[in-house]
């Protein structure tokens, strides 16, 4: 199956690259899910902070989710440092947070889990820094 284009900005991006080198030099994240991350960027359309879409997940856009079954979630897509799981502020490097980045409203989100396959689609963007004109 082809991933799906997503769209990234040039600030996440080299953020991210950064994170990447440190996580593998401190050898502290599974190589999965790096390898995983790398595969998006990779696949991302990069766009200057100020042109993302409004309807795009970033770093630290907060979302709502909704399951097939329709139950809804409210994430927010952090770096690994501020993940907490109790308040739903997931890493990017977690297998949620890398499926999250730069899709958008409408999106189906795709991830694996032990048992499978969790499917979410993204309802809503609660929030996104870029749209509130924070572009760091």
């Amino acid at each position: 199956m082809a991933k799906k284009r997503i769209y990234i900005t040039e600030n996440d991006k080299k953020k991210l690259e950064k994170l990447i080198q440190e996580a593998r030099h401190q050898n502290l994240y599974n190589e999965e899910y790096i390898k995983s991350l790398i595969t998006e960027i990779e696949i991302a359309k990069v766009v200057k902070s100020k042109s993302i879409p409004k309807d795009v997940i970033t770093m630290n856009s907060q979302v709502r989710l909704i399951s097939p079954d329709g139950e809804e979630e409210d994430y927010t897509l952090v770096f690994p440092n501020e993940a907490d799981v109790m308040n739903n502020k997931i890493s990017i490097l977690a297998p949620v947070g890398t499926a999250m980045i730069g899709y958008k409203v409408g999106d189906v989100i795709e991830w694996p889990v032990p048992e499978g396959i969790v499917k979410f689609v993204v309802k809503e963007i609660l929030y996104q820094p870029e749209a509130e004109g924070d572009y760091e």
